[in-house]
């Protein structure tokens, strides 16, 4: 037996970074993963977001109101993005989620004011993630002594130690602020995701490394039949895991089951069908298992980071979220929590579930062109 020979050593090392760089998947994943991971924590990032857009219904056109108005967005928490005809329009800015507050300013609000008479203001935030509205609702606690500051001078100055008026915040959706509510039904998307894409991409990938892919190939099968054949039944395992979380979610975390049921089915099938299609394509691009779980790697980790599951989507960057609203993950959080804790409908929901329409079709006929060319 002969002594440890450093030139032997660096033989293999060489040969190894030579089979390294040929390996092209695994070269671009070492490199790329850290810059993703240290770009999303760095620059996208944000635990308490600002900016929040907020609608208002001003019963009254005064001073006092404009100043209220004034004073809410200078606090960089609040941007008006809509002005409410009705309270029936102020609700359904909020519900369909285009609003994360709603403000309502009474038709007496300044007599109120001006008689010293309890007045009040109206604040509902969307509470669905207590995170995203945390440090907004905090900041109104400062609202009604700095507010009306240079409205209420002389006769008008309230009395030492008493606000000119009250603000009276409800949290909707989730008024105990429970994490649970949020976290759970966006496990949903991330569990599916997490199972689906990866256990299809390698179930797939397996086949072409043992060479029984060779022996299907060769069969009179169209590419379409051996893709439906190939996902049925990782749809029935998508269905079973959905039913399990969904009932995990009520029975041990109490979680509210609203009255859109239709919307989240439809959701829950259309991500099914998408996430199993994009396990297919991967699959026609990987020539390993290794290369398969990698890619299905780089696909997950934005989804968990950029979709509003793990981190308030409205504290993001314009950038982020432009990333964000391109993931289907984002869409289907947007539907499960929608239909469980707001009791969404379709009319409400109509545009996520196009956009997760939209990811089926696209994927799907990526995964059809990958696969014909692979049979060619």
């Amino acid at each position: 037996m002969t002594g440890l020979s450093g030139l032997r050593v660096l033989a293999v090392m060489v040969k190894e970074f030579k089979q390294l760089t040929r390996d092209r998947i695994t070269y671009a994943m070492m490199l790329a993963i850290p810059i993703v991971q240290l770009t999303l924590f760095g620059y996208a990032i944000n635990t308490e977001p600002r900016h929040l857009p907020t609608a208002v219904l001003m019963q009254e056109d005064s001073r006092y109101a404009r100043s209220i108005t004034a004073a809410l967005k200078n606090s960089l928490y609040f941007d008006f993005v809509a002005q409410a005809r009705s309270p029936a329009d102020l609700d359904r800015l909020i519900r369909n989620g285009e609003a994360q507050f709603a403000v309502t300013v009474p038709g007496d609000f300044s007599r109120r004011v001006a008689r010293g008479d309890k007045a009040q203001i109206l604040v509902e935030a969307d509470a669905t993630d207590p995170s995203a509205t945390g440090g907004a609702v905090a900041a109104l606690a400062a609202l009604p002594d700095q507010a009306l500051a240079h409205d209420l001078a002389g006769a008008l100055a309230p009395r030492m130690g008493t606000a000119p008026f009250e603000v009276v915040v409800h949290r909707r959706y989730n008024p105990e602020a429970i994490t649970a509510y949020n976290i759970v039904p966006g496990l949903l998307g991330i569990i599916l995701s997490l199972t689906l894409v990866m256990m299809t991409a390698l179930s797939v990938t397996r086949e072409t490394e043992r060479g029984t892919m060779e022996t299907l190939l060769s069969t009179p099968l169209e590419p379409l039949e051996v893709m439906i054949g190939k996902l049925a039944p990782y749809v029935m395992v998508g269905l079973v895991q959905t039913a399990i979380i969904l009932v995990m979610a009520r029975v041990l975390f109490h979680v509210p089951m609203g009255g859109g049921w239709l919307g989240l089915s439809l959701g829950i099938a259309l991500f099914i069908t998408g996430s199993l299609a994009l396990g297919f394509l991967i699959s026609t691009v990987a020539r390993s298992q290794l290369a398969a779980m990698q890619m299905s790697f780089f696909y997950i980790l934005p989804s968990i980071l950029l979709s509003g599951f793990m981190f308030p989507f409205r504290g993001m960057p314009a950038w982020a979220q432009w990333i964000g609203e391109v993931i289907p993950v984002t869409h289907f959080l947007r539907v499960v929590r929608g239909s469980l804790l707001k009791s969404q409908g379709l009319g409400d929901q109509w545009r996520e579930l196009l956009a997760l329409t939209a990811f089926v079709l696209v994927v799907t006929a990526l995964a059809m062109a990958r696969y014909r060319r692979t049979l060619d």
